[in-house]
């Protein structure tokens, strides 16, 4: 599969060649959360045929973007020092995206990784000033662990060992991050259930913002 060209000689132009085509933006993504098995990357992007996937990842192997290793037997892809660098473009692009939000369509999936992504994106470092919290996040069958120290943030995927507020919700998250629901009316109305202390979830929606 041939990578198209758009004839010109501009930084911009070389960086859309490599990463714009279909899929690649999304695998860097998910390769920014973890390095991943082929088989990893295959499950977390439903959808993406097979070939497609191999034709990229070779397109951003060629690019200096991804590599391979050999990790207890099995090959893991994972972003080179080059590929790390499209981190900040990533979380750009992704807050950017976020505005044009509204409810998922029936076609469209949740991954774990595109939400450790979204939260990484919307994270308000200046919110978080003298802030020490740890807070796990339930999307239906998903679990993401997020912890803010001193004006940062670590998002992962996965329960918390020791939350000091567990949210539970659904599709009201965004709503809540995007400021059209108030965390009162959050908690009034049934869209998140609480575990700990529910005022942390004041700060929470300060923290990640679309």
């Amino acid at each position: 599969m041939s990578r198209r060209s758009y004839g010109q000689f501009c930084g911009l132009v070389r960086a859309a060649e490599l990463v714009a085509e279909r899929w690649a933006l999304l695998i860097v993504r998910d390769l920014l959360v973890s390095p991943k098995r082929y088989t990893d990357l295959l499950n977390g992007l439903p959808g993406i045929p097979t070939n497609v996937l191999a034709a990229r990842l070779k397109q951003l192997e060629e690019g200096g973007v991804v590599r391979r290793r050999l990790d207890d037997r099995a090959v893991l892809y994972e972003l080179t020092e080059y590929g790390q660098e499209l981190e900040a473009a990533v979380l750009a692009l992704g807050r950017w995206g976020a505005r044009m939000l509204t409810e998922p369509a029936p076609d469209e999936v949740v991954t774990p990784d595109s939400m450790v992504m979204a939260f990484r994106s919307t994270f308000r470092p200046e919110a978080a000033q003298g802030l020490t919290a740890s807070f796990e996040v339930r999307l239906g069958e998903i679990a993401l662990h997020v912890h803010v120290e001193d004006g940062e943030a670590h998002v992962d995927a996965g329960a918390a060992p020791a939350p000091d507020l567990v949210i539970e919700t659904g599709p009201a998250i965004k709503a809540l991050m995007a400021g059209e629901l108030t965390p009162a009316e959050a908690r009034a109305n049934g869209s998140v259930r609480l575990t700990g202390d529910p005022r942390l979830l004041d700060r929470f929606a300060a923290l990640f913002r679309i």
